[in-house]
Protein backbone atom coordinates (compact mmCIF):
# COMPACT_ATOMS: atom_id res chain seq x y z
CA UNK A 1 0.00 0.00 0.00
CA UNK A 2 1.42 3.35 -1.03
CA UNK A 3 1.14 6.72 0.71
CA UNK A 4 -1.62 7.98 -1.64
CA UNK A 5 -3.90 5.01 -0.99
CA UNK A 6 -3.33 5.13 2.76
CA UNK A 7 -3.90 8.90 2.87
CA UNK A 8 -7.13 8.47 0.92
CA UNK A 9 -8.24 5.70 3.25
CA UNK A 10 -7.46 7.80 6.31
CA UNK A 11 -9.31 10.83 5.01
CA UNK A 12 -12.27 8.68 3.96
CA UNK A 13 -12.44 7.04 7.40
CA UNK A 14 -12.29 10.39 9.20
CA UNK A 15 -14.77 12.08 6.87
CA UNK A 16 -17.35 9.31 6.87
CA UNK A 17 -17.17 8.95 10.64
CA UNK A 18 -17.53 12.72 11.10
CA UNK A 19 -20.50 12.69 8.76
CA UNK A 20 -22.35 10.30 11.02
CA UNK A 21 -22.93 13.33 13.26
CA UNK A 22 -23.08 16.40 11.00
CA UNK A 23 -26.46 15.68 9.31
CA UNK A 24 -28.25 15.18 12.62
CA UNK A 25 -26.82 18.48 13.86
CA UNK A 26 -28.24 20.29 10.82
CA UNK A 27 -31.71 18.82 10.93
CA UNK A 28 -32.35 18.33 14.63
CA UNK A 29 -31.44 21.95 15.38
CA UNK A 30 -34.32 23.06 13.13
CA UNK A 31 -36.82 20.71 14.77
CA UNK A 32 -35.73 21.70 18.29
CA UNK A 33 -36.09 25.37 17.35
CA UNK A 34 -39.58 24.66 16.01
CA UNK A 35 -40.58 22.80 19.19
CA UNK A 36 -39.36 25.62 21.41
CA UNK A 37 -41.19 28.15 19.27
CA UNK A 38 -44.39 26.13 19.70
CA UNK A 39 -43.84 26.25 23.47
CA UNK A 40 -43.38 30.03 23.41
CA UNK A 41 -46.52 30.54 21.33
CA UNK A 42 -48.82 28.06 23.07
CA UNK A 43 -47.43 27.84 26.59
CA UNK A 44 -47.89 24.05 26.36
CA UNK A 45 -45.27 22.56 28.67
CA UNK A 46 -45.20 19.36 26.64
CA UNK A 47 -43.39 21.32 23.93
CA UNK A 48 -40.91 22.52 26.55
CA UNK A 49 -40.26 18.93 27.57
CA UNK A 50 -39.84 18.00 23.88
CA UNK A 51 -37.39 20.85 23.38
CA UNK A 52 -35.22 19.71 26.29
CA UNK A 53 -35.35 16.01 25.44
CA UNK A 54 -34.46 16.35 21.76
CA UNK A 55 -32.16 19.26 22.59
CA UNK A 56 -30.07 17.03 24.85
CA UNK A 57 -29.70 14.47 22.07
CA UNK A 58 -28.68 17.32 19.78
CA UNK A 59 -25.99 18.46 22.24
CA UNK A 60 -24.49 14.97 22.61
CA UNK A 61 -24.39 14.56 18.84
CA UNK A 62 -22.92 18.05 18.34
CA UNK A 63 -20.12 17.45 20.85
CA UNK A 64 -18.93 14.26 19.15
CA UNK A 65 -19.24 15.88 15.73
CA UNK A 66 -17.03 18.80 16.72
CA UNK A 67 -14.28 16.56 18.09
CA UNK A 68 -14.22 14.35 14.99
CA UNK A 69 -14.32 17.30 12.58
CA UNK A 70 -11.30 19.19 13.88
CA UNK A 71 -8.82 16.56 12.67
CA UNK A 72 -10.06 16.74 9.08
CA UNK A 73 -8.63 20.19 8.38
CA UNK A 74 -5.24 19.20 9.79
CA UNK A 75 -4.99 16.42 7.22
CA UNK A 76 -4.72 18.97 4.43
CA UNK A 77 -1.37 19.90 5.91
CA UNK A 78 -0.17 16.50 7.09
CA UNK A 79 -1.39 14.19 4.33
CA UNK A 80 -2.22 16.50 1.42
CA UNK A 81 0.39 19.24 1.55
CA UNK A 82 0.91 19.32 -2.24
CA UNK A 83 -2.81 19.83 -2.70
CA UNK A 84 -2.80 22.62 -0.12
CA UNK A 85 0.18 24.27 -1.79
CA UNK A 86 -1.44 24.10 -5.22
CA UNK A 87 -5.01 25.24 -4.42
CA UNK A 88 -4.75 26.62 -0.87
CA UNK A 89 -5.37 30.15 -2.10
CA UNK A 90 -8.93 29.10 -3.03
CA UNK A 91 -9.80 26.14 -0.86
CA UNK A 92 -8.19 27.56 2.27
CA UNK A 93 -10.12 30.82 2.09
CA UNK A 94 -13.44 28.97 2.15
CA UNK A 95 -12.42 26.86 5.14
CA UNK A 96 -11.16 29.98 6.95
CA UNK A 97 -14.49 31.75 6.42
CA UNK A 98 -16.36 28.69 7.71
CA UNK A 99 -14.25 28.39 10.85
CA UNK A 100 -14.01 32.06 11.81
CA UNK A 101 -17.64 32.95 11.18
CA UNK A 102 -20.14 30.12 11.02
CA UNK A 103 -18.58 27.49 13.29
CA UNK A 104 -17.54 29.89 16.05
CA UNK A 105 -20.92 31.63 15.81
CA UNK A 106 -22.77 28.32 16.09
CA UNK A 107 -20.68 27.18 19.07
CA UNK A 108 -21.06 30.50 20.90
CA UNK A 109 -24.80 30.65 20.34
CA UNK A 110 -25.19 27.06 21.48
CA UNK A 111 -23.44 27.96 24.73
CA UNK A 112 -25.91 30.81 25.18
CA UNK A 113 -28.80 28.41 24.56
CA UNK A 114 -27.50 25.82 27.05
CA UNK A 115 -26.82 28.27 29.88
CA UNK A 116 -29.49 30.83 29.09
CA UNK A 117 -32.66 29.05 30.18
CA UNK A 118 -33.08 31.20 33.31
CA UNK A 119 -31.31 34.29 31.98
CA UNK A 120 -33.15 35.01 28.74
CA UNK A 121 -36.80 35.58 28.01
CA UNK A 122 -38.66 32.70 26.39
CA UNK A 123 -38.76 34.45 23.02
CA UNK A 124 -35.08 35.35 23.14
CA UNK A 125 -34.12 31.81 24.10
CA UNK A 126 -36.12 30.33 21.21
CA UNK A 127 -34.57 32.88 18.86
CA UNK A 128 -31.10 31.75 19.91
CA UNK A 129 -31.91 28.18 18.86
CA UNK A 130 -33.05 29.40 15.44
CA UNK A 131 -29.75 31.29 15.15
CA UNK A 132 -27.89 28.08 16.07
CA UNK A 133 -29.68 26.30 13.22
CA UNK A 134 -28.92 29.13 10.79
CA UNK A 135 -25.24 29.23 11.80
CA UNK A 136 -24.93 25.48 11.34
CA UNK A 137 -26.47 25.78 7.90
CA UNK A 138 -24.08 28.61 6.98
CA UNK A 139 -21.19 26.41 8.08
CA UNK A 140 -22.31 23.73 5.64
CA UNK A 141 -22.59 26.36 2.89
CA UNK A 142 -18.86 27.13 2.99
CA UNK A 143 -17.80 23.49 3.33
CA UNK A 144 -19.96 22.40 0.41
CA UNK A 145 -18.87 25.34 -1.74
CA UNK A 146 -15.29 24.20 -1.11
CA UNK A 147 -16.16 20.65 -2.13
CA UNK A 148 -18.18 21.96 -5.06
CA UNK A 149 -15.11 23.79 -6.29
CA UNK A 150 -13.14 20.53 -6.16
CA UNK A 151 -15.89 18.90 -8.20
CA UNK A 152 -16.13 21.74 -10.74
CA UNK A 153 -13.33 24.33 -10.39
CA UNK A 154 -14.26 27.89 -11.41
CA UNK A 155 -13.04 31.41 -10.72
CA UNK A 156 -9.32 30.60 -10.70
CA UNK A 157 -6.24 31.32 -12.74
CA UNK A 158 -3.06 29.24 -13.02
CA UNK A 159 -0.13 31.41 -11.99
CA UNK A 160 3.36 30.59 -10.71
CA UNK A 161 2.59 26.88 -10.72
CA UNK A 162 -0.49 27.30 -8.51
CA UNK A 163 -4.22 27.75 -8.85
CA UNK A 164 -4.97 31.24 -7.52
CA UNK A 165 -8.29 32.87 -6.78
CA UNK A 166 -9.44 35.20 -9.53
CA UNK A 167 -13.15 35.60 -8.78
CA UNK A 168 -14.52 34.88 -5.31
CA UNK A 169 -18.01 35.57 -6.67
CA UNK A 170 -17.62 32.77 -9.24
CA UNK A 171 -16.60 30.35 -6.49
CA UNK A 172 -19.41 31.46 -4.17
CA UNK A 173 -22.02 31.06 -6.92
CA UNK A 174 -20.63 27.84 -8.37
CA UNK A 175 -23.69 25.91 -9.53
CA UNK A 176 -22.18 22.57 -8.55
CA UNK A 177 -21.55 23.72 -4.98
CA UNK A 178 -25.02 25.27 -4.63
CA UNK A 179 -26.77 22.12 -5.85
CA UNK A 180 -24.54 20.00 -3.62
CA UNK A 181 -25.49 22.19 -0.65
CA UNK A 182 -29.24 21.80 -1.16
CA UNK A 183 -28.95 18.08 -1.85
CA UNK A 184 -26.79 17.42 1.22
CA UNK A 185 -28.72 19.60 3.66
CA UNK A 186 -32.10 18.25 2.60
CA UNK A 187 -30.66 14.74 3.00
CA UNK A 188 -29.59 15.75 6.51
CA UNK A 189 -33.16 16.84 7.24
CA UNK A 190 -34.43 13.42 6.11
CA UNK A 191 -31.94 11.71 8.42
CA UNK A 192 -32.98 13.89 11.36
CA UNK A 193 -36.66 13.22 10.74
CA UNK A 194 -36.11 9.46 10.67
CA UNK A 195 -34.00 9.77 13.83
CA UNK A 196 -36.89 11.40 15.68
CA UNK A 197 -39.47 9.03 14.19
CA UNK A 198 -37.36 5.96 14.99
CA UNK A 199 -36.95 6.88 18.66
CA UNK A 200 -40.59 7.94 18.90
CA UNK A 201 -41.67 4.63 17.36
CA UNK A 202 -39.65 2.76 20.00
CA UNK A 203 -41.55 4.45 22.82
CA UNK A 204 -44.95 4.27 21.10
CA UNK A 205 -44.54 0.52 20.67
CA UNK A 206 -43.86 0.29 24.41
CA UNK A 207 -46.80 2.62 25.17
CA UNK A 208 -44.45 5.02 27.00
CA UNK A 209 -44.97 8.81 27.07
CA UNK A 210 -47.55 8.32 24.35
CA UNK A 211 -48.67 11.94 23.85
CA UNK A 212 -45.07 13.20 23.91
CA UNK A 213 -43.78 10.82 21.25
CA UNK A 214 -46.97 10.82 19.20
CA UNK A 215 -46.62 14.57 18.79
CA UNK A 216 -42.86 14.28 18.13
CA UNK A 217 -43.49 11.63 15.48
CA UNK A 218 -46.02 13.75 13.63
CA UNK A 219 -43.73 16.80 13.59
CA UNK A 220 -40.88 14.70 12.19
CA UNK A 221 -43.23 12.99 9.73
CA UNK A 222 -44.18 16.24 7.99
CA UNK A 223 -40.57 17.43 8.09
CA UNK A 224 -39.41 14.09 6.67
CA UNK A 225 -41.92 13.92 3.82
CA UNK A 226 -41.18 17.47 2.64
CA UNK A 227 -37.43 16.86 2.86
CA UNK A 228 -37.60 13.48 1.09
CA UNK A 229 -39.48 14.95 -1.84
CA UNK A 230 -37.09 17.90 -2.02
CA UNK A 231 -34.06 15.56 -1.98
CA UNK A 232 -35.45 13.74 -5.03
CA UNK A 233 -36.25 16.97 -6.88
CA UNK A 234 -32.88 18.63 -6.24
CA UNK A 235 -31.13 15.31 -6.89
CA UNK A 236 -32.61 15.27 -10.39
CA UNK A 237 -31.35 18.80 -11.06
CA UNK A 238 -27.96 17.95 -9.60
CA UNK A 239 -27.79 14.82 -11.75
CA UNK A 240 -28.31 16.84 -14.92
CA UNK A 241 -25.47 19.17 -13.93
CA UNK A 242 -23.19 16.20 -13.21
CA UNK A 243 -24.01 14.90 -16.69
CA UNK A 244 -22.82 18.19 -18.17
CA UNK A 245 -19.59 18.72 -16.21
CA UNK A 246 -18.56 15.19 -15.11
CA UNK A 247 -19.43 12.80 -17.95
CA UNK A 248 -17.11 10.11 -16.58
CA UNK A 249 -19.01 10.07 -13.28
CA UNK A 250 -22.34 9.76 -15.09
CA UNK A 251 -21.05 6.85 -17.19
CA UNK A 252 -19.73 5.10 -14.07
CA UNK A 253 -22.97 5.71 -12.14
CA UNK A 254 -24.84 3.81 -14.82
CA UNK A 255 -22.07 1.41 -15.92
CA UNK A 256 -22.54 2.85 -19.41
CA UNK A 257 -19.81 1.73 -21.82
CA UNK A 258 -20.87 2.71 -25.34
CA UNK A 259 -21.39 6.32 -26.47
CA UNK A 260 -24.92 6.39 -27.84
CA UNK A 261 -28.09 8.39 -28.22
CA UNK A 262 -31.25 7.22 -26.45
CA UNK A 263 -28.96 5.65 -23.87
CA UNK A 264 -30.59 3.00 -21.68
CA UNK A 265 -30.54 2.51 -17.93
CA UNK A 266 -29.87 -0.92 -16.48
CA UNK A 267 -31.69 -1.57 -13.24
CA UNK A 268 -28.92 -4.00 -12.32
CA UNK A 269 -25.54 -4.73 -13.87
CA UNK A 270 -22.21 -6.30 -12.99
CA UNK A 271 -19.42 -4.22 -14.56
CA UNK A 272 -16.34 -5.92 -16.00
CA UNK A 273 -13.88 -3.02 -15.99
CA UNK A 274 -10.99 -5.05 -17.39
CA UNK A 275 -12.88 -6.01 -20.56
CA UNK A 276 -14.90 -2.77 -20.72
CA UNK A 277 -18.36 -4.31 -20.62
CA UNK A 278 -21.11 -5.51 -18.32
CA UNK A 279 -21.15 -9.19 -17.45
CA UNK A 280 -24.87 -9.01 -16.62
CA UNK A 281 -27.51 -6.45 -17.54
CA UNK A 282 -31.01 -6.73 -16.10
CA UNK A 283 -34.02 -4.52 -16.63
CA UNK A 284 -32.74 -2.21 -19.39
CA UNK A 285 -35.01 0.73 -20.20
CA UNK A 286 -34.11 2.39 -23.55
CA UNK A 287 -33.67 6.16 -23.55
CA UNK A 288 -34.08 6.57 -19.80
CA UNK A 289 -30.44 7.52 -19.14
CA UNK A 290 -30.58 10.20 -21.83
CA UNK A 291 -33.84 11.48 -20.37
CA UNK A 292 -32.68 11.57 -16.76
CA UNK A 293 -29.16 12.79 -17.55
CA UNK A 294 -30.09 15.57 -19.98
CA UNK A 295 -33.91 15.78 -19.88
CA UNK A 296 -33.81 14.77 -23.54
CA UNK A 297 -34.60 11.19 -24.54
CA UNK A 298 -32.52 11.59 -27.71
CA UNK A 299 -29.44 13.06 -26.02
CA UNK A 300 -26.04 11.46 -26.57
CA UNK A 301 -24.39 10.00 -23.48
CA UNK A 302 -20.63 9.45 -23.51
CA UNK A 303 -19.63 5.87 -22.73
CA UNK A 304 -16.70 4.76 -20.60
CA UNK A 305 -14.88 3.36 -23.62
CA UNK A 306 -14.50 6.89 -24.98
CA UNK A 307 -12.93 8.06 -21.72
CA UNK A 308 -9.22 7.22 -21.21
CA UNK A 309 -8.69 4.40 -18.73
CA UNK A 310 -6.61 6.61 -16.46
CA UNK A 311 -9.49 9.13 -16.21
CA UNK A 312 -12.25 6.67 -15.28
CA UNK A 313 -13.56 6.38 -11.73
CA UNK A 314 -14.03 2.93 -10.14
CA UNK A 315 -17.18 1.73 -11.86
CA UNK A 316 -18.55 -0.96 -9.53
CA UNK A 317 -18.43 1.11 -6.33
CA UNK A 318 -19.85 4.18 -8.07
CA UNK A 319 -22.64 2.15 -9.71
CA UNK A 320 -23.67 0.38 -6.49
CA UNK A 321 -23.50 3.54 -4.35
CA UNK A 322 -25.80 5.38 -6.74
CA UNK A 323 -28.30 2.52 -6.99
CA UNK A 324 -28.60 2.01 -3.23
CA UNK A 325 -28.79 5.76 -2.52
CA UNK A 326 -31.62 6.28 -5.02
CA UNK A 327 -33.44 3.16 -3.84
CA UNK A 328 -33.34 4.31 -0.22
CA UNK A 329 -34.43 7.81 -1.19
CA UNK A 330 -37.49 6.36 -2.90
CA UNK A 331 -38.22 4.25 0.17
CA UNK A 332 -38.11 7.33 2.42
CA UNK A 333 -40.77 9.07 0.32
CA UNK A 334 -43.03 6.01 0.43
CA UNK A 335 -42.61 5.51 4.19
CA UNK A 336 -43.31 9.12 5.09
CA UNK A 337 -46.22 9.35 2.63
CA UNK A 338 -47.80 6.27 4.19
CA UNK A 339 -47.18 7.78 7.63
CA UNK A 340 -49.02 10.97 6.64
CA UNK A 341 -51.99 8.86 5.61
CA UNK A 342 -51.90 6.96 8.92
CA UNK A 343 -50.88 9.90 11.12
CA UNK A 344 -54.09 9.87 13.18
CA UNK A 345 -53.91 6.10 13.67
CA UNK A 346 -50.24 5.69 14.46
CA UNK A 347 -50.86 3.85 17.72
CA UNK A 348 -52.84 1.21 15.85
CA UNK A 349 -50.14 0.88 13.13
CA UNK A 350 -47.84 -1.50 14.98
CA UNK A 351 -46.14 -2.90 11.88
CA UNK A 352 -45.52 0.59 10.51
CA UNK A 353 -43.97 1.71 13.80
CA UNK A 354 -41.69 -1.34 13.78
CA UNK A 355 -40.60 -0.53 10.23
CA UNK A 356 -39.84 3.07 11.21
CA UNK A 357 -37.85 1.89 14.23
CA UNK A 358 -35.69 -0.41 12.15
CA UNK A 359 -35.44 2.18 9.37
CA UNK A 360 -33.55 4.56 11.65
CA UNK A 361 -30.08 3.56 10.27
CA UNK A 362 -31.14 3.72 6.61
CA UNK A 363 -30.73 7.51 6.09
CA UNK A 364 -27.22 7.22 7.57
CA UNK A 365 -26.40 4.61 4.94
CA UNK A 366 -27.95 6.69 2.16
CA UNK A 367 -26.12 9.89 3.05
CA UNK A 368 -22.77 8.11 3.46
CA UNK A 369 -23.22 6.45 0.06
CA UNK A 370 -23.99 9.86 -1.39
CA UNK A 371 -20.53 11.00 -0.32
CA UNK A 372 -18.95 7.81 -1.64
CA UNK A 373 -20.62 8.54 -4.97
CA UNK A 374 -19.49 12.17 -4.98
CA UNK A 375 -15.87 11.50 -4.05
CA UNK A 376 -15.14 8.10 -5.63
CA UNK A 377 -17.00 9.16 -8.78
CA UNK A 378 -14.66 12.17 -9.09
CA UNK A 379 -11.53 10.03 -9.22
CA UNK A 380 -8.78 10.06 -10.40
CA UNK A 381 -9.06 13.82 -9.77
CA UNK A 382 -8.81 15.57 -6.42
CA UNK A 383 -9.79 18.75 -8.30
CA UNK A 384 -11.76 17.63 -11.33
CA UNK A 385 -9.76 18.04 -14.52
CA UNK A 386 -7.13 20.14 -12.78
CA UNK A 387 -5.16 18.06 -10.26
CA UNK A 388 -4.89 14.31 -9.88
CA UNK A 389 -5.20 12.70 -6.47
CA UNK A 390 -1.90 10.92 -7.02
CA UNK A 391 -0.14 14.31 -7.30
CA UNK A 392 -1.70 15.77 -4.16
CA UNK A 393 -0.32 13.66 -1.31
CA UNK A 394 2.42 14.79 1.06
CA UNK A 395 5.98 13.48 0.51
CA UNK A 396 5.96 11.30 3.63
CA UNK A 397 6.53 7.63 4.34
CA UNK A 398 3.61 5.22 4.00
CA UNK A 399 4.45 3.82 7.44
CA UNK A 400 3.71 7.22 9.00
CA UNK A 401 0.25 7.31 7.46
CA UNK A 402 -0.41 3.70 8.43
CA UNK A 403 0.37 4.42 12.09
CA UNK A 404 -1.86 7.50 12.14
CA UNK A 405 -4.62 5.60 10.32
CA UNK A 406 -4.62 2.91 12.99
CA UNK A 407 -4.67 5.62 15.64
CA UNK A 408 -7.64 7.30 13.98
CA UNK A 409 -9.58 4.05 13.85
CA UNK A 410 -8.94 3.28 17.51
CA UNK A 411 -9.70 6.77 18.82
CA UNK A 412 -12.71 7.32 16.57
CA UNK A 413 -14.00 3.88 17.43
CA UNK A 414 -13.94 4.79 21.13
CA UNK A 415 -15.52 8.19 20.51
CA UNK A 416 -18.23 6.63 18.39
CA UNK A 417 -18.98 3.96 20.97
CA UNK A 418 -19.24 6.57 23.73
CA UNK A 419 -21.29 8.98 21.61
CA UNK A 420 -23.82 6.43 20.40
CA UNK A 421 -24.03 4.87 23.87
CA UNK A 422 -24.95 8.23 25.38
CA UNK A 423 -27.47 8.92 22.62
CA UNK A 424 -29.06 5.48 22.97
CA UNK A 425 -29.16 5.70 26.77
CA UNK A 426 -30.82 9.10 26.79
CA UNK A 427 -33.22 8.08 23.99
CA UNK A 428 -34.36 4.96 25.86
CA UNK A 429 -34.77 6.90 29.12
CA UNK A 430 -37.39 9.18 27.66
CA UNK A 431 -38.31 12.75 28.65
CA UNK A 432 -38.32 14.42 32.02
CA UNK A 433 -41.58 15.73 33.43
CA UNK A 434 -42.62 19.08 31.95
CA UNK A 435 -41.19 22.03 33.83
CA UNK A 436 -41.11 25.79 33.63
CA UNK A 437 -38.24 27.36 31.66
Amino acid sequence: MDVVFLSRLQFAAATMFHFLFVPLTLGLSVMVAYMETKYVRTGDKLYLSMTKFWGKLFLINFAVGVVTGITLEFQFGTNWSRYSEYVGDIFGSLLAIEATTSFFLESTLLGVWVFGWKKLSKKAHATVMWLVAIAGTLSSVWILLANGWMQHPVGYVLRNGRAELESFWAVATNKFGILEFFHTVSGAYVLSAFFVMGISAYHLLKKQHVEFFHRSFKIALVFGLASSIFVAAIGDTHGVHVSEVQPAKLAAMESHWETTTRAPIHMFAIPDEENERNLIEIGSIPGLLSLLGFHDINAEVIGLRDIPRDERPPVLLTFISFRVMVGLGTLFILLTLYGIIRRNRLLESTNYLKIMLFSLPLPYIAIELGWVLAEVGRQPWIVYGLMRTSDAASPIAASQVLVSLIGFIVVYGLLGAIGFYLIATHARKGPMEPETA
